[in-house]
């Protein structure tokens, strides 16, 4: 384990709210889920900026791996979920079927999407590299951590472009958004 994805460790811990959604999860034996996308990248963000642990999180992305691509199987999970937590919770731990994501995603964004083969995979498609960190709580009690382009921008808070596809769409309102939470972020390589 690098320093970087231990120090990731002590602040997805330090984060009681990302910690009650991951345990609440790991109880629900879910295949090949991770928590990814703001969750993560933004406790981090607090956690260098000295903000307050869940600071501008929005809600909790979730994926998770079945080859049932079916509407009706996911629909099964995301009311498993949803039963699962209370409220505030329910309505903002958002589950997705990665093995899914490629039915859906060209005609909401507009750009090809290849069928994933697992979980982690979809990381390597996020916007940005900082983006591209998901993390599980293991039944041994550790944090696994996956991330494609590496810790680094998400530790540095900078947001540059997914070098591996092209200029996401909306990429200027990504930026604003988290611009508006995150002043001190730095934008690179646009």
């Amino acid at each position: 384990m690098s320093d970087l994805e231990a120090r990731l460790g002590d602040i997805v811990r330090a984060t009681p709210d990302l910690m009650h959604v991951m345990t609440t999860v790991r109880g629900l034996g879910l295949s090949d889920w991770r928590v990814f996308s703001g969750a993560v990248y933004q406790a981090v963000w607090n956690d260098v900026s000295g903000r307050p642990a869940g600071y501008g999180i929005k809600d909790y992305d979730l994926g998770y791996f079945d080859p049932d691509t079916s509407w009706d199987a996911e629909d099964v999970v995301i009311k498993q979920v949803a039963a699962a937590f209370e409220p505030p919770f329910r309505d903002i731990v958002e589950v997705r079927n990665q093995a899914r994501v490629h039915i859906w995603f060209p005609d909401r964004f507009g750009e090809p999407y290849e069928a994933l083969p697992d979980t982690d995979t979809a990381l390597s498609r996020f916007v940005a590299p900082a983006f591209s960190v998901g993390v599980r709580l293991e039944a041994d009690d550790s944090i696994s951590v996956a991330a494609p382009f590496g810790l680094q921008d998400m530790f540095d808070m900078v947001l540059r472009p997914n070098p591996n596809r092209p200029l996401a769409r909306g990429w200027d309102k990504v930026v604003a958004s988290a611009r508006a939470r995150w002043p001190e972020l730095r934008v690179e390589g646009v």
